[in-house]
């Protein structure tokens, strides 16, 4: 029953977030907001979602940074393929990333906790199964504790992000507790005070009031085009300005923060994995020849930072013998190293 109650109310702020977005968005309709020059063009990568796709993940990881010359990564950090059995460590794979990182002198934003990027959302290690939430949380701390005392000497790394949109209620997740979410930054702040730690949320959904006031730097989504299984593809009528006046909002309740597009949608949204869609169904939430118009549209948002979706997407599609994404991505981040 207290979870019901829990899902009712989370459900219900969802519709308040998107009746509060839909009137912002036609307010800022009449407003005019200039193209900004990007300053950061970044990427999530994910080296579980990569296996999923077929490709080695390193393979993928050296494209990234080679091929592509990207110098701004968030990598989330997942505690299952840290921690397969209680007290057994394996650090191989992140110990690789972030140290070749450093090799290319790439800055990354490390994303820990139970909600961290890409499908089911929270990745809890299987073998907490059956323990209580009192005696899960104290081991989702220790392996927070334990992965931030690994990494903090690594000059490169430059921020902590501390769940993922943890007040969106998306994913095959335990309800939300604030609170704990609070026992988390609390945590990671006095392991590591030097550096800023960021907290992220929903650019349709939320009103980033909440996330925005526990955080150093504020990560927002911005999407175009999503899937729901119930009402099948929505497009959001939103224009850039939409974000801008939100920011503005948000920063007059809270304070201004910095500000990051920290998933910015370069990959499909639909029915299943994206990588059985065939190309008509791709084109329906974000085509192959998609990216340059959405790296466009972030640019008059306000934001100067964009971190995007769907690298290792790319990656197979070109592996695939259908390399448009991966080559207007190099374009892109080719002109941002000028």
């Amino acid at each position: 029953m207290r979870y019901q109650k829990k899902r009712r109310h989370n459900i219900l702020r969802a519709l308040v977030g998107v009746l509060i977005c839909a009137v912002l968005a036609v307010y800022s309709l009449a407003m005019r907001v200039p193209i900004q020059e990007p300053r950061v063009w970044g990427v999530t990568f994910s080296h579980i979602y990569a296996r999923s796709l077929g490709v080695p993940w390193v393979e993928v990881y050296e494209a990234v940074l080679q091929d592509l010359g990207v110098r701004h990564l968030r990598i989330p950090v997942y505690w299952p393929e840290i921690e397969h059995r209680q007290d057994q460590w394996y650090f191989d794979d992140y110990d690789y990333m972030v140290g070749r990182a450093g090799d290319m002198d790439a800055k990354i934003i490390m994303a820990i906790g139970r909600k961290v990027p890409r499908w089911p959302e929270c990745h809890e290690a299987p073998w907490t199964y059956g323990m209580t939430d009192s005696e899960k949380d104290e081991l989702l701390l220790r392996y927070m504790r334990t992965v931030v005392e690994r990494y903090r000497s690594f000059p490169h790394i430059i921020a902590w992000q501390v769940e993922n949109e943890p007040f969106l209620p998306f994913g095959i997740c335990p309800p939300f507790r604030k609170e704990f979410l609070d026992q988390e930054i609390a945590l990671v702040r006095s392991l590591d005070p030097s550096r800023p730690i960021m907290i992220t949320d929903s650019g349709e959904l939320s009103a980033w009031i909440p996330a925005m006031s526990r955080a150093d730097i504020f990560g927002t989504t911005m999407y175009r085009t999503i899937y729901n299984g119930r009402i099948g593809y929505i497009t959001y009528p939103l224009p850039p300005s939409f974000f801008r006046l939100k920011r503005s909002i948000a920063e007059l309740v809270v304070g201004k923060r910095p500000g990051v597009v920290i998933e910015l949608q370069a990959e499909p949204w639909g029915p299943g994995a994206a990588q059985y869609f065939s190309r008509a169904e791709r084109e329906k939430s974000f085509g192959d020849d998609d990216l340059p118009a959405m790296a466009a549209y972030a640019s008059k948002t306000g934001f100067d930072k964009f971190y995007f979706w769907g690298v290792e997407f790319w990656y197979a599609l070109k592996v695939k013998g259908e390399p448009q994404l991966w080559e207007d991505a190099r374009t892109l981040f080719g002109q941002s190293h000028k």
